[in-house]
C-alpha cells in the first residue's frame, strides 16, 4: 500500500481511503475505456489508479505540487496528463463536446466549482462528484424545503441532479467533521434549459434569494411590477424558496 501524504488544511484535504467506498464510486462513474474524463482533486489518487484500470488514457486537474509530482513519478504520461491548475480557473471547454468529470471536490470551493463547470454545461456528458453531504441535499432539494435555494435553482436550470449515496467521515484520512455523499449531473439539452438569458436568470434568482425571509414584491421590487406578477401567475407575497425553477424562468424570460 503506497503510504499516505499529509493532508494540507489549507487545501481542505481529506484522503479517501476506504476499498468499499472507491469501489462503489468507481462503478456509479461506470468508466469505459474510450472516455474522455477528467478527474478533480485526485490526490494521492485513490480513484486515479482504479480508473486508469478501465480508461486508456485520464486527464486529471490538481493544484498541490506535491501531489502533482507524485502523480507524476507514479503513471506514465501517455496514462496520465497531470494539468497543474486550480480547478476554478480551468477550461472544461478544452476537450470536445463528449467531456465526463469526476472527483472528491473540496469542500470549500464546491459550489463556486459547480457554477464554473455549468459554463461548459453543453460539452459535458456527465458529473459524478463526492461532496458535503449537505452541498448535495441542496442542490438537489425540491420548492418549498428548508434545502432549497440559489445553488439547487442555478444547477437545476441546467442539469438533472441525482443523489446517488452517502460515504461517512471513517471512509477518509483525517476524517471531516460531516459526512459526504456521492452525487451525478446530467447537463439538459439546450432546448430543455428553461432560460434564454443566463444573467437575467441568474440575477433573478440570486435577488429572490437574497434576503430569504422577504416576499417576491420586496426582493425583486424596481425589477417586477404587480403588473408583471399578474401576467406570470406569480403572487407576490410568495417568497423566493417557494418558486419552481419552471417559475424563476418565467420571470427571467419576461424580463428578458
Amino acid at each position: 500500500m503506497i503510504p499516505l501524504p499529509r493532508a494540507k488544511k489549507s487545501l481542505g484535504q481529506h484522503f479517501l481511503v476506504d476499498g468499499h467506498y472507491i469501489a462503489r464510486i468507481v462503478a456509479a462513474i461506470r468508466p469505459e475505456a474510450d472516455d474522455i474524463m477528467v478527474e478533480i482533486g485526485p490526490g494521492p489518487g485513490a480513484l486515479t489508479r482504479p480508473l486508469l484500470d478501465k480508461l486508456a488514457h485520464l486527464h486529471v486537474v490538481e493544484l498541490d505540487r506535491d501531489m502533482v509530482a507524485r502523480l507524476r513519478e507514479e503513471f506514465p504520461d501517455e496514462r496520465l496528463t497531470v494539468h497543474q491548475a486550480d480547478a476554478l480557473d480551468f477550461d472544461f471547454g478544452q476537450f470536445g463536446d463528449k467531456l465526463r468529470v469526476v472527483g472528491n471536490l473540496p469542500y470549500n470551493i464546491s459550489s463556486p466549482l459547480l457554477f464554473h463547470l455549468a459554463d461548459s454545461a453543453l460539452k459535458i456528458r456527465d458529473l459524478c462528484f463526492m461532496l458535503q453531504k449537505e452541498v448535495v441535499d441542496r442542490m438537489a432539494a425540491a420548492p418549498d424545503t428548508a434545502d432549497y435555494g440559489r445553488l439547487s435553482v442555478m444547477l437545476q436550470a441546467r442539469f438533472r441532479v441525482e443523489k446517488l449515496f452517502v460515504v461517512p467521515p471513517g471512509a477518509f484520512r483525517p476524517p471531516p467533521k460531516v459526512d459526504s455523499a456521492i452525487v451525478r449531473l446530467y447537463p439538459l439539452p439546450m432546448e430543455a434549459v428553461p432560460y434564454t438569458d443566463a444573467q437575467v436568470f441568474a440575477d433573478v434568482v440570486a435577488r429572490a434569494f437574497g434576503q430569504r425571509r422577504k416576499t417576491l414584491r420586496n426582493t425583486l421590487k424596481g425589477l417586477v411590477d404587480a403588473a408583471m406578477f399578474e401576467e406570470l401567475d406569480i403572487d407576490p407575497v410568495r417568497r423566493g424558496e417557494t418558486l419552481s425553477v419552471q417559475e424563476f424562468a418565467r420571470l427571467a424570460r419576461r424580463l428578458s
